[in-house]
Order: C-alpha cells, then structure tokens, then sequence
C-alpha cells in the first residue's frame, strides 16, 4: 500500500487519476502490471498515444473507489456489484450474481445484499464500491479519498476493509487525510506539496522525528491533538 498525503491541492487526485488515464498525463510514461496507460514510449524517445481498445484494456486491470459512492441508485447492493461483471465480462447473470455475492461476503455486507443504496448508511455504501471494484478482479486499486464523507463511525469500517486487502497482498495506491492510517498501515508514504514530491519513503522513514521541516508544517495545520497521540503511538 502507497498512501499519497498533503494539503488540499497538491496534486494527490490528479496524480491518482492520472494513473488510471482519466486524467492525461504531459509528459512520462505510467505502466500498471508492466503495460503502458494511455501513452508508450517511442523509439525517437518520444511519446505515442495507445489505441483506445489498448488504454480499455489496461484500464480493466484497475479498480477505483471514488470519494462519492458512485452506486446505481435503482440497483441493489447485489445488482450494482454484478452489474459490471455482466456489462464488461459478459458473465452470464448466475455466474456474474454468485461472483457479486462472493464480493459482499468479503466486505461484510452478505446480508445486506438485497438492501438498495437508500437503504445503506455511507460505510455500507463504500463497502459495496470497494466489493464492485475488486469483483473485476484488479492488479491495483486506486482509492480517492474514500473516507472523506464519512463520519469517525463509518471510516472505521472502510478502512477495516482497506486493512484487510493490505494484509491479503492487495497492491493499493490510496490518497488519504487520514494520517493515523497512513502511518500504521502504509507501506510506502508519499507527501506531496504544489504539485511535487517533496518528501517519500517507507512510513517508518516519513514520519520519524525530526519531521521534514514541510512535514511537520502540514501535521501541525491537519492533525489535532488527539490525532498526533495516534500517529505518535
């Protein structure tokens, strides 16, 4: 798991957008599983745009949650899961519905899989994001800030979930403001400030002290007390 911290407007949900192509790049080449995204590099050194069939199929190796749920509101927990599987798969619906169940299983919501949207608190409603993007069985998951519109409550079981797909060897690049996790769980921790990096390394490395002197400016401003004893701990 890479964490992408900083203040707002760094550059953390471009970055991560960039790497699934939803955004364009200026310049370098961004590769998930070895395969070039949107651009390749050519044989003068410059860069080539990829066919669109080839960005789609790169593109169907990653998983994103968004901050916003981004759920079919007219389709149930089970519905929105399987949904993709028979849109972009093309599995037949039993296979597709036993694949989604098996999907919610993983993400605690089982018995929640009749329940539509409306009817799930935010934490749920993240749970079946995260359950519709690893039902297509992804090489990385890209999450965007997926705890943001949560209360304390409810981040704690997203990012259980998020914990777990770690410890399973799930390959995760995660922007977050939820420093404690970041800290704790974090692999590879990057700050970035202005649009650059201006400081990465693994979390043991990032967050000793004596903090990089722009680091402990962006603790200082986002972190309260209560969560520095955390990060601290």
């Amino acid at each position: 798991m890479t964490c992408l911290i900083g203040p707002s407007g760094s550059g953390k949900s471009t970055l991560l957008r960039c790497a699934a192509f939803l955004e364009e790049h200026d310049d370098g080449i961004i590769r998930i599983g070895g395969a070039p995204i949107g651009y390749d590099a050519a044989a003068d050194g410059s860069r080539t745009r990829l066919p669109p069939g080839e960005i789609a199929r790169v593109r169907r190796s990653i998983g994103m949650v968004f901050q916003q749920f981004n759920l079919w509101p007219h389709m149930t927990a089970l519905g929105n899961v399987a949904e993709g599987l028979r849109q972009v798969l093309r599995l037949p619906k039993r296979e597709a519905q036993d694949r989604a169940m098996a999907h919610l299983t993983r993400v605690g919501l089982a018995e929640r899989a009749s329940f539509y949207p409306s009817q799930l608190s935010g934490g749920q409603q993240q749970r079946v994001a995260i359950a519709r993007a690893l039902a297509m069985d992804p090489k990385i998951m890209l999450f965007d800030e997926p705890t943001s519109s949560l209360d304390p409550e409810l981040t704690g079981e997203v990012l259980t979930v998020m914990r777990d797909l770690a410890a399973e060897g799930m390959t995760m690049l995660v922007v977050t403001h939820e420093i404690g996790f970041a800290a704790h769980v974090g692999q590879h921790i990057v700050f970035l400030d202005e649009g650059r990096i201006a400081l990465e390394g693994r979390a043991g490395e990032v967050f000793r002290k004596p903090w990089h002197p722009r680091m402990a400016q962006f603790l200082q401003t986002y972190l309260d007390r209560g969560a520095s004893v955390l990060l601290e701990g």
